[in-house]
């Protein structure tokens, strides 16, 4: 008979056990973030990240092994945000009454998003990759590693980056918006889904249901916005 220690070494070579592995760390950290209230401290992304990073550690196990069975999660990246159309169309009258405050802040908030990184990226004098691979991070993860693969900037240190904006803007996004005394859950929403897309809209739904409609409208948008945006910003910065 098999020991445990032979056992797991024998499961960790399987892609199934990290796939099945990932859905039941998710399922846990969504399970505790509403046990805690949604308290953005107990976001399911961060605590998700944090236990999977740690089982990895320990076990040693690398990224690469793992990735070969969180790839089928990786994959539904395309047909998610492909769905972010689907409110958008459903609120359509709705939006239209907002559509020019909307354009407002979606032209100020991907620019703003962009400007920031090219004025912090020339102040520390980061190389033009990983400047190319920050101009993206307010985008949805697919459209950003694509933005960033097809510039010559490092997808893969994109993807990070994109999770870590997500991550801190769920985090100080409901504190940060009553500190502002800003009350309505539209321009909330709109605030959060431009700037920490996914993640921020999911923190967003978590709140209200208008303030996850606007996020998911702008994260959509502002995954167009970015994509015209940063490949000028791009070309300014390697001319």
């Amino acid at each position: 008979m098999r020991s445990p220690v032979d056992l797991w070494v024998y499961l960790s070579t399987s892609p199934l056990i990290w796939l099945t592995l990932t859905l039941c760390t998710w399922i846990g950290a969504s399970e505790i973030s509403r046990r805690l209230d949604r308290n953005p401290l107990a976001n399911p992304v961060l605590t998700s990240i944090l236990f999977l990073s740690l089982v990895m550690t320990i076990f040693d196990i690398p990224y690469e092994r793992f990735f070969e069975g969180a790839q089928f999660v990786h994959f539904l990246l395309g047909p998610a945000t492909v769905a972010i159309a689907v409110p958008l169309f459903r609120q359509w009258e709705r939006v239209k009454r907002l559509l020019l405050p909307i354009a407002a802040a979606l032209m100020v908030g991907s620019l703003m998003a962009v400007l920031s990184v090219v004025a912090l990226g020339s102040l520390l004098g980061l190389s033009d990759e990983v400047m190319i691979s920050f101009l993206p991070k307010s985008a949805t993860a697919g459209v950003a590693m694509a933005i960033s693969a097809s510039l010559g900037g490092n997808p893969s240190l994109t993807a990070v980056l994109v999770i870590l904006t997500g991550i801190i803007g769920a985090l100080i996004v409901t504190p940060f918006m009553n500190l502002m005394q800003i009350r309505d859950y539209a321009a909330r929403g709109f605030a959060v889904g431009l700037t920490s897309h996914g993640i921020g809209t999911a923190r967003a739904y978590e709140v209200d249901e208008t303030a996850g409609l606007f996020a998911g409208i702008a994260m959509a948008l502002n995954a167009v916005a970015t994509a015209a945006v940063v490949p000028i910003a791009a070309a300014w910065l390697i001319r």
